[in-house]
């Protein structure tokens, strides 16, 4: 009895934290207290919805929550992304130093592919024209100096998706 009671309540948490994933895939509603808005419309408790994020975050079921903006919307129509030549024996350090910038929305290594790819390490850089892209990354490159061999930046001529895995409703 105690293992039927336990497996139900196996299926309960499943599936609501199914309508949790449906109910939160597609974006946060703009407002004040967005949980408290879908924990409204699924019909329970704010702390109940934290409750079963964090436990699906904790499981690796959900990777994070965040924020993913819409960069053309905000005005920022040229996006490059910045490619270095670095030292395989410091990419990490460079790495960690890129990531810090704030004109460095995101940044990360990548296999090399000689000869015709020599560049293992990548930073996005996002501005309101090419030139400040192209300013932003002098800058990097000034920074860096010695510690990138050459760099090149590679920039955007349409947006793609920018969503995750979706699930479909059952219903």
């Amino acid at each position: 009895m105690k293992q039927a009671m336990q497996q139900d309540n196996n299926f309960q948490e499943d599936d609501l934290d199914r309508r949790i994933v449906l109910a939160t895939q597609s974006g946060l509603p703009v407002v004040a207290e967005p949980y408290r808005v879908i924990a409204e419309q699924l019909g329970i408790s704010n702390e109940l919805l934290m409750q079963r994020l964090e436990t699906m975050k904790k499981d690796n079921r959900i990777r994070r929550i965040g924020v993913v903006p819409n960069h053309y919307k905000l005005g920022y129509t040229a996006n490059g992304m910045s490619v270095w030549d670095v030292d395989d024996n410091i990419i990490n350090e460079v790495g960690e130093q890129l990531g810090q910038l704030e004109m460095v929305t995101h940044c990360y290594q990548r296999p090399r592919f000689p000869p015709e790819w020599s560049y293992n390490l990548f930073a996005m850089v996002h501005g309101r024209d090419r030139e400040e892209v192209l300013n932003k990354v002098a800058q990097i490159a000034e920074l860096l100096g010695s510690k990138a061999r050459k760099h090149d930046i590679l920039f955007s001529t349409r947006i793609l998706k920018k969503t995750g895995l979706r699930l479909k409703d059952r219903g």
